[in-house]
């Protein structure tokens, strides 16, 4: 295998690693649902995507393109973002609690 094509896939991963390390953490320290919802949608979904094209790299580098790790990371981008928003729907529907310092009223 190519130095360079190395070099991006641990970059990729470590980058990738990072991003979901930091969505764990944001999801731990964020005071309420609204805020703590941002964290895994945002920050973990890059996370997973860089692991998963970072694994696309290294097994697609001797020739064939991987197709598992398309779809995986294709169906992660898409439902991420759907769940969260039926997620931040059904907690405006149920008026969960915010903190003081949560902007917006969602349901006024």
């Amino acid at each position: 295998m190519n130095l360079f094509v190395e070099i991006l896939v641990s970059a990729l991963l470590l980058g990738g690693s990072l991003f979901a390390l930091l969505g764990a953490v944001g999801l731990y320290r964020l005071p309420d649902f609204y805020t703590r919802l941002h964290a895994p949608t945002k920050a973990s979904t890059l996370g997973v995507g860089g692991v998963a094209l970072g694994s696309l790299l290294y097994f697609s580098s001797g020739g064939g393109v991987s197709l598992h790790e398309v779809l995986i990371t294709l169906f992660l981008f898409i439902t991420a973002p759907v769940s969260a928003h039926l997620l931040a729907k059904a907690a405006m529907q149920a008026r969960l609690p915010r903190t003081p310092g949560t902007r917006g009223e969602p349901w006024e």
